[in-house]
């Protein structure tokens, strides 16, 4: 059997090479299946911090709704709605929702008939601005006759609205834009008009909050329940971070009661009576877990 040398190790050139191809390739199998583990490891560590960040956010949902016109329709061609959360007003403070372009017709929006534009998430804190980005398909119908609506301004710097509110994390608020058709219409010259909007904006917290902190001597997560009075299904759950803190949002105004637990062979350990108003993120302190 002849033997010959590589990188300072003799190898076989019979059987023995044979098994040497194996035991390499054994290895690279090993190591690639080490490194997927890794890599997906990374991934679901990213999306527990992501998804803990979220629930540290407020979000906003911004809706649309109109006063009656002397039109049969008030047409805009939405392109963008916006978010100012700098206390600035430069362009880097603005946020864009997540929204679905289109032409709206503003008339279809009256006597308490809403449509949601969009929402976004953003840390607590204050907002300042909001507006509307619009195209060039903007008509208003008067007499069966469809005229262009010129809306200065509105394709660049957009249409701005003050709004100057500040938001809890762990909190949804409702921005209701309330434009008033009748007035934001402007009759410029013969059968040429202008949009110069007269909009109310009116944000409602639509929802209330829970946050606290766990004393968990065993140093391991604790899964978290709220439940509504009596009822037997939790309204929502969430689990603590390595700290212990924990947040419960979106819930309705009303009385809860918090179950914590850290398996199935621990005992639960519960808080009741803990009121929740909407707007509000109630604080429940440090809750020691039953041993």
């Amino acid at each position: 059997m002849r033997l010959f040398a590589r990188h300072d190790r003799y190898f076989s050139t019979g059987e023995n090479a044979y098994f040497q191809t194996i035991n390499y390739s054994l290895l690279s199998n090993q190591f690639n299946h080490m490194k997927n583990l890794f890599f997906i490891s990374v991934t679901l560590l990213s999306l527990l911090f992501l998804s803990c960040e979220n629930e540290k956010n407020a979000k906003v949902e911004v809706w649309l709704t109109d006063a009656p016109g002397d039109f049969q329709e008030v047409n805009i061609d939405l392109k963008a709605v916006e978010i100012h959360s700098s206390g600035t007003d430069n362009e880097r403070g603005w946020q864009s929702l997540a929204i679905t372009e289109g032409t709206i017709n503003l008339l279809d929006l009256t006597n308490g008939r809403e449509t949601r534009l969009g929402d976004l998430e953003l840390p607590g804190g204050k907002i300042s601005q909001i507006r509307l980005k619009l195209g060039d398909n903007n008509t208003i119908k008067l007499n069966d006759q469809v005229y262009p609506l010129a809306t200065p301004s509105a394709q660049q710097s957009g249409l701005k609205l003050q709004i100057h509110q500040v938001l809890a994390e762990g909190i949804t608020y409702k921005i209701l834009l309330d434009c008033d058709a009748a007035l934001s219409v402007v009759k410029t010259g013969s059968d040429t008009y202008s949009l110069k909007p007269v909009i109310r904006a009116i944000t409602q917290a639509q929802d209330g909050a829970i946050k606290g902190e766990v004393n968990n001597p065993a140093g391991t997560q604790v899964s978290i329940a709220a439940f509504l009075n009596d009822a037997i299904e939790p309204a929502t759950t969430t689990t603590s971070d390595d700290s212990g803190n924990f947040l419960l949002r979106g819930l309705a105004e009303g009385t809860y009661r918090l179950a914590f637990n850290v398996g199935a062979n621990s005992p639960t350990t519960e808080k009741t009576d803990v009121t929740v108003e909407l707007g509000v993120v109630t604080d429940v302190g440090t809750v020691d877990l039953q041993q």
